[in-house]
């Protein structure tokens, strides 16, 4: 086997590997669907605001019945201490973003 030879098939594996990697990636990228989870939420890693903090990161204590994360759909209720919440403070700039509007 001659190297022209050699690198064609080369060129060849590689874009067979490259196609099935970018057909796999479909898989991946489906979105999930996501419900706001409240009272799960270790302190500083909330996602959003609530009436007692302005946003992301700004939760104060583990657990707080207001500060919340998103989750995949149906999860939040199988979670202990865990409640869907649909809040209109649950919003960047959390209580403080409300008043102004």
């Amino acid at each position: 086997m001659n190297a022209s030879h050699q690198l064609v098939q080369g060129a060849i594996a590689s874009l067979l590997a490259l196609g099935l990697g970018a057909a796999s990636t479909g898989a991946f990228a489906q979105k999930v669907e996501t419900e706001k989870c409240a009272g799960i939420v270790k302190a500083g890693s909330n996602d959003c605001g609530t009436s007692k903090s302005s946003c992301a990161g700004t939760s104060t204590t583990d657990r707080d019945p207001e500060a919340w994360i998103y989750v995949a759909k149906g999860t939040c209720a199988r979670i202990a201490g865990g409640s869907v919440t649909n809040k209109p403070e649950n919003v960047p700039g959390g209580a403080a973003a409300m008043k102004k509007g």
